[in-house]
C-alpha cells in the first residue's frame, strides 16, 4: 500500500504505526525509507507511533498530544524519553 502512495509522489505522508507487527529487519528498512523520504525527497511526514524510542530517534520534532491538546513539543536533540514521559504524565 505504501508503494502505491509513493508512486503518486505526495508532498505529505501520514504514517500510523508504520512498523507495528513487522520483524526487526523489515522495521529497520521501513525506518530507513522514512528517513530517506524526508531527507532526500523533501517529503513532510507525520508519524504516529506508540513506540517512544522510534518516535524520538526518527523525528525532527516530537509533539505529545492528548484529547486534541498539545501537552509538549520538542525539537531534535531536546526530545528524550524522560522529557516526553514527563509531558505525558503531566497531561
Amino acid at each position: 500500500i505504501l508503494a502505491r502512495w509513493l508512486c503518486r509522489r505526495p508532498a505529505f505522508l501520514i504514517l500510523d504505526e508504520p512498523t507495528r507487527g513487522v520483524d526487526v529487519g523489515a522495521k529497520l528498512e521501513i525506518q530507513r525509507l522514512i528517513s530517506e523520504l524526508a531527507r532526500e525527497g523533501g517529503m513532510g511526514i507525520l508519524m504516529i507511533s506508540s513506540e517512544l524510542e522510534e518516535v524520538i530517534e526518527g523525528s525532527d520534532r516530537v509533539a505529545v498530544m492528548k484529547d486534541g491538546r498539545k501537552l509538549g513539543e520538542f525539537v531534535r536533540g531536546e526530545a528524550t524519553e524522560e522529557r516526553v514521559m514527563k509531558a505525558i504524565s503531566e497531561g
